[in-house]
């Protein structure tokens, strides 16, 4: 039911985050931020009133799964060029560091409290969140790019959900830098749902040092993404940081792959730490040489294919675990009273000479990720000028934006050294 929820979530996310991203260039941020993350937090109270409402609002979510995009668009309103790495850092160390501390905070509340307590507090937290967006985050989006009113025409190039995918293949550089995203965050997505089960029923990790390998592991991927992001894109460059951030995750999941002792996985999730500076990197190439009206619907094709991303990846380690007859298997809980152990009893099934196929599979993958990137150039130009998008946009588009009325279509990306 997981890996079916993930994957509707991940094509529904897929298809609407260029969609929500070019509409957040036209009305603004704050609207989508809002709407993103109410959407996002909607189905956390389902889970204690209706199982299957919960799974149906989780999945129905996925159309709103693009809360990074909308918070990318945001910042590049806000900061300068030079600015943009080290405040994408900031933006990916902290969601970081939520993912290191809600499981723990979570799982303490819920062993001491119960679950219904861990539902009503998130619930809570969420609707802060929310309070929080309408009261005190501006708009940053300034009012000239916008139109007068939520009246103004939609035209149906930004209304089709496809209409990206149509200007990712009309230019290279724009196609070059999405296949790298998909070739190397593919492997992460379908790590994300394995690799804490792998830890402990295959390399043995009790319970406790799982949460100690999460714990270090975020805070080494915050120092990471602050400070090591931002000495390497001012020391060799965005797109040298990009490959450096690919070489390591390569190495990172090479050592998964082949490691079989529990000190390997301590090492090599050090590297993982530093590969975590990718993404950040590719955020801030393509902000920065994106045009001030289009930095919504860039981040959303990035958004639109992590999501993507985060459907396909679990079914493929899953199948790849499956055709190497590595099988994690869940027994019934034992246990009945408070003070017995009532998590469920694991065992696993390993008849493969490599620990950790999938492991190796996200290798390769990250490798051809990394010889894409290295055709990317380093200084671009993103402009989305086609002649309907500037029909609409004429009186909203970026003050220094030269496109003429009639002009045809052009590329996404640009490379300005020609």
């Amino acid at each position: 039911m997981n890996g079916l929820i993930q994957g509707v979530k991940g094509l529904l996310s897929f298809l609407s985050a260029p969609l929500i991203g070019a509409l957040s260039d036209v009305w603004g941020r704050k609207s989508f931020l809002l709407l993103t993350v109410f959407f996002t937090c909607a189905p956390i109270p389902l889970m204690k009133i209706s199982p299957w409402w919960y799974f149906a609002v989780i999945s129905v979510s996925g159309v709103f799964a693009v809360t990074f995009s909308v918070v990318f668009a945001y910042v590049a309103d806000i900061t300068q060029e030079h600015e943009r790495s080290m405040a994408y850092g900031l933006v990916s160390a902290t969601f970081a560091a939520s993912l290191v501390t809600s499981p723990a905070i979570g799982a303490y509340l819920g062993r001491v409290y119960g679950d219904s307590l861990v539902v009503v507090l998130a619930t809570a937290i969420a609707l802060l969140d929310i309070c929080f967006i309408l009261v005190a985050v501006p708009e940053s989006l300034p009012e000239k790019m916008r139109p007068a009113s939520w009246g103004a025409p939609i035209s149906w190039e930004q209304a089709d959900p496809f209409a990206s995918l149509k200007k990712v293949g009309q230019d290279s550089i724009v196609l070059l830098i999405c296949i790298t995203v998909f070739l190397s965050y593919l492997p992460e997505a379908g790590q994300y749902s394995s690799f804490f089960l792998y830890l402990r029923q295959i390399m043995k990790f009790s319970p406790e040092s799982v949460a100690a390998f999460i714990a270090v592991l975020g805070i080494l991927s915050i120092i990471a993404q602050t400070i090591v992001l931002s000495l390497l894109m001012r020391s060799i460059g965005n797109k040298n940081t990009i490959l450096l951030g690919l070489g390591f995750q390569i190495l990172q999941l090479a050592w998964y792959g082949f490691g079989s002792e529990p000190w390997m996985m301590w090492a090599a999730g050090a590297v993982a730490a530093m590969s975590s500076i990718t993404f950040p990197a590719v955020s801030a190439l393509v902000s920065r040489t994106a045009d001030a009206d289009q930095q919504g619907v860039v981040q959303g094709m990035i958004t639109g294919i992590r999501g993507l991303c985060n459907g396909l990846g679990p079914a493929l380690y899953g199948f790849i675990f499956y055709i190497f007859h590595v099988e994690l298997k869940e027994l019934p809980m034992t246990g009945t009273d408070l003070g017995t152990n009532t998590s469920p009893q694991h065992h696993f099934e390993q008849n493969s000479i490599i620990p950790g196929p999938p492991f190796l599979f996200g290798a390769c993958s990250v490798l051809l990720a990394l010889l894409v990137a290295l055709f990317i150039p380093e200084h671009t130009n993103l402009s989305l000028r086609s002649s309907s998008w500037r029909k609409h946009c004429g009186g909203h588009s970026h003050p220094h934006s030269t496109q003429a009325p009639g002009e045809a279509k052009e590329p996404l990306l640009q490379d300005t050294n020609v």
